[in-house]
């Protein structure tokens, strides 16, 4: 990575209203799928890339390929920035399907892959070649991720609430500065290392999306014009994504309270609501809950409401119960 690759970004008071989190899982497939193409410098992945690698060789995958290549730009029409906080991919490929076509094209003719037949068959007819975009990434979607999103989004959904909290307490600074190396804040100025570009000027007063992400892990990425900026950085925790349902807890713990009500108070580090609680331990949410119940009213878990959602944490007594049972075993 070239030391004078960076985009720069200067905020204004419009920008910093306009300052949000969200995350996409059209974005998260094609990280994903550069991951695939280039799985070296990601060994965190492997139980991902083991599982799924042996279900695409019989799929015609041939345009999405083309169009997300390993190296540094991809086709950008394929990660729209997300248009709510928790987009479904089905509102994102639809959003795909219909691409500003004089974009997609102009895209498409920069990717290494432009002079392949395939490439040059989308950019003689892009209306039909954004709605094959669109049905290939469906199908790499529920092929090689949709079994493993409810982990995935559980961690975003943590970390959005953890950031957000964050941004209220300590100011835009603190959190930039705080989100990984390549990213830096200093006076109203937003700097992140790029792989190959270079960009410096005013944010636009359209503000900016924060998308935490588990595929672009180690790195950060960011897209600009024409297209409203969005900062794509990685989440923590990646790698208890691929632990499934499995959340390590203690024998002493186990016999205290019980392994079920055992794994959920472990669970509770970071505030988390119900149904991303179920997500993480593969249970329903009425089972969650009435775990939930029990040790809010033992005092081991403190509960608070955002909006119309309950967020649920371990109280001081829960954590020390935690790290005495951890102790003890």
């Amino acid at each position: 990575m070239a030391e004078s690759s960076w985009a720069e970004f200067d905020f204004t008071s419009s920008d910093l209203a306009r300052l949000r989190f969200a995350f996409s899982p059209a974005s998260e497939a094609i990280a994903s799928l550069r991951l695939l193409q280039d799985p070296g410098r990601h060994a965190v992945h492997l139980p991902w890339i083991r599982a799924v690698r042996p279900l695409l060789r019989e799929l015609d995958l041939r345009l999405l390929f083309a169009l997300v290549p390993p190296g540094a730009y991809f086709a950008d029409f394929l990660t729209p920035p997300p248009a709510s906080p928790v987009p479904e991919i089905d509102a994102e490929l639809d959003w795909i399907a219909r691409a500003d076509l004089d974009e997609a094209v102009a895209e498409a003719s920069r990717v290494p892959a432009a002079a392949s037949d395939v490439v040059q068959r989308f950019l003689a007819d892009p209306a039909a070649g954004v709605v094959r975009a669109a049905d290939e990434l469906r199908l790499y979607w529920d092929t090689a991720l949709a079994r493993f999103w409810p982990q995935i989004r559980g961690l975003f959904e943590a970390e959005i609430v953890r950031r957000s909290r964050q941004l209220a307490r300590d100011g835009a600074g603190a959190l930039f500065n705080d989100l990984h190396p390549n990213i830096s804040w200093d006076d109203g100025r937003l700097k992140v290392r790029t792989r190959a570009w270079n960009r410096r000027g005013p944010l636009g007063g359209d503000g900016l999306i924060l998308i935490p992400s588990v595929f672009h892990w180690p790195d950060t990425a960011v897209m600009a014009e024409p297209y409203q900026p969005i900062l794509v950085y990685p989440a923590p925790g990646v790698a208890t994504v691929w632990a499934h349902d499995i959340v390590p807890t203690t024998g002493a713990l186990d016999a205290l309270i019980g392994r079920t009500r055992a794994r959920v108070l472990v669970a509770l580090s970071e505030s988390v609501t119900t149904t991303a609680l179920g997500r993480r331990l593969s249970m329903a949410p009425g089972a969650v809950s009435q775990h939930l119940k029990v040790l809010h009213d033992n005092g081991l878990i403190t509960r608070h409401r955002s909006g119309r959602e309950v967020f649920y944490a371990r109280s001081a007594l829960g954590d020390t119960l935690c790290a005495n049972g951890s102790a003890l075993s």
